[in-house]
């Protein structure tokens, strides 16, 4: 079933897993700036405090999966989608795809948000599943209960979720495609 896989999406000239968390505050900006220079890409529209508001996100999100038993193993995640979300490639001028296996990673370093970690952490609205992480089982109950916004909310129409992102908070995996 596809929905055991992991999902990275990503420039093919750059190469998978290619974060701005990992760089330096000074280096991740001037990535950002040449983006936006460049305005042809998603990255581009993003706002000029973008590089602050991650990082906080990731600090709460890695906070609230330790706090539900998770053991990452780096101060940031890659980012990755649970199960197929083609118009990802969207973002990029030459967008790839890779799939791993999600078995393939240990449970403790995995979180999943029902939508992209950002707008999760920062929409206010009523649903539930918002300012949250999850792990592996309790994100199978919500999309028990809400389905797969790939499905439900595929162009975008009702909301800002429109795939389920999973963090991954180690290098074990992911390191063979660097």
């Amino acid at each position: 079933m596809e929905h055991l896989y992991l999902f990275h999406y990503y420039e093919a000239k750059l190469g998978p897993f290619k974060n701005l968390s990992s760089l330096s505050p000074d280096e991740a900006q001037k990535i950002m700036d040449a983006l936006k220079a460049k305005n042809n890409v998603y990255a581009a529209r993003r706002s000029d405090d973008y590089l602050y508001i991650r990082k906080d996100i990731e600090e709460k999100a890695r906070k609230l999966f330790v706090l539900k038993g998770g053991q990452p193993r780096k101060t940031y995640p890659h980012y990755l989608t649970l199960g197929r979300c083609d118009w990802l490639k969207d973002w990029y001028n030459d967008g790839r795809e890779l799939k791993i296996r999600l078995d393939d990673f240990s449970p403790h370093v995995v979180s999943f948000t029902y939508g992209d970690l950002f707008p999760t952490m920062r929409y206010r609205d009523d649903r539930a599943y918002r300012g949250q992480v999850y792990t592996l089982q309790e994100m199978k109950t919500l999309i028990e209960r809400y389905g797969w916004p790939q499905v439900w909310n595929r162009e975008g129409n009702n909301g800002p979720e429109r795939y389920i992102e999973a963090q991954v908070w180690d290098d074990d995996v992911v390191q063979m495609y660097f």
